[in-house]
């Protein structure tokens, strides 16, 4: 017995197919929907369709744009010379939040991740050994999350890097500010050790 409309259910699916948002909240965001003005639905419609056609990989360093090329790449303030490789768009927002770092990134979009079906052709691994051989770059900062798939991911990467002569090197992880040394676990506290430096 069907105890929603066909339409609302089908809705609801497609919430949950979205990463993160389980059954539940799919079907609370579904009936949201329904509350909202008939304008309002068609503006979120019309903002997924337009971010659809118009949004597309950087030819440079595969970032999202709706551009030719993206604001950070056509930059000429920017440091061509030092590439940060990061899994996702996401993280470059999240490293451009810091407002430290001066050169340019390459995104993957993703990690080797052979238990999802994942290898090295299906990211964008073969654009940033292109980049690399094209010369003048200094130093790659490989900035893969700290997990199983994102070290295994820079160590794969690193060793396609080393014949081209290029510093290849990895984000220090350790301690976070602010948080005890007697929460962290054995991992963490490694990575701080080998990632300390001189005051």
């Amino acid at each position: 017995m069907r105890y929603f409309p066909v339409a609302l259910e089908r809705l609801t699916e497609q919430f949950a197919k979205l990463p993160g948002i389980g059954g539940k909240t799919a079907q609370r965001l579904a009936f949201h929907l329904l509350t909202v003005p008939q304008d309002e639905a068609q503006e979120f419609a019309d903002a997924i369709m337009q971010a659809k056609k118009t949004v597309h990989l950087c030819p440079v360093c595969q970032n999202l744009t709706d551009r030719d090329i993206c604001p950070i790449c056509d930059d000429d303030t920017r440091d061509r010379g030092v590439i940060c490789v990061v899994a996702e768009a996401k993280d470059v927002i999240a490293m451009e939040r810091a407002r430290e770092f001066p050169g340019v990134y390459h995104v993957l979009h993703g990690v080797i991740s052979p238990l999802n079906h994942i290898g090295p052709d299906e990211l964008c691994i073969k654009e940033l050994l292109q980049r690399v051989a094209q010369g003048n770059v200094r130093e790659v900062i490989m900035a893969t999350n700290p997990d199983t798939e994102g070290e295994a991911t820079a160590m794969y990467i690193s060793r396609l890097l080393k014949p081209m002569e290029v510093r290849v090197t990895r984000l220090a992880y350790g301690i976070p500010v602010g948080s005890q040394l007697e929460y962290a676990d054995e991992v963490t506290l490694l990575r701080a050790l080998e990632g300390r430096r001189e005051l």
